[in-house]
């Protein structure tokens, strides 16, 4: 059921619907993780990693907000229940305890990756069915290779 009438044909709406509740998925695991290894990074270099994680939590928690948004103006009710989460995220799990500041450089490095590239695949399914998602997948995915690129500078 729909409460919100969808301005996209079933079929528009349909790959739209999965890929905003993709990258909804990938956004709030993403942020979940960032936060994790947050708490857990030790290291010479904790304080700086520290704070990025913080960057990417902020990022990713605004960005899966305004995707979530736009899957309910289509009529596209959002799913960031953590049981979905866990089941449908395309980042790997991070194990529990403390994490060394150049292992968890490497962890967002992957995760970051393995997120953009989810990404763009969307941004390449939306492109025909509505352009204003395919757009906004375009930003957030700008903002995501940005902490992509200063993650690797870390290890480089």
């Amino acid at each position: 059921m729909s409460v919100v009438k969808s301005p996209l044909s079933e079929p528009d709406r349909k790959v739209v619907g999965d890929a905003l509740q993709g990258a909804l998925v990938d956004l709030v695991d993403l942020s979940l993780v960032a936060k994790q290894v947050h708490w857990t990074v030790v290291g010479p270099r904790f304080r700086p990693i520290h704070l990025q994680l913080d960057e990417v939590v902020a990022s990713a928690r605004t960005h899966a907000d305004t995707v979530a948004e736009r899957a309910s103006a289509l009529g596209i009710a959002p799913d960031g229940r953590a049981e979905t989460v866990s089941k449908t995220s395309g980042i790997e799990t991070v194990g529990g305890g403390w994490h060394q500041d150049t292992d968890v450089v490497r962890l967002l490095v992957a995760g970051l990756g393995a997120v953009i590239t989810r990404m763009r695949e969307r941004i390449e399914a939306t492109a025909e069915p509505d352009p204003v998602t395919q757009d906004l997948l375009i930003g957030l995915t700008g903002d995501l290779e940005k902490h992509h690129w200063m993650f690797q500078a870390q290890n480089a």
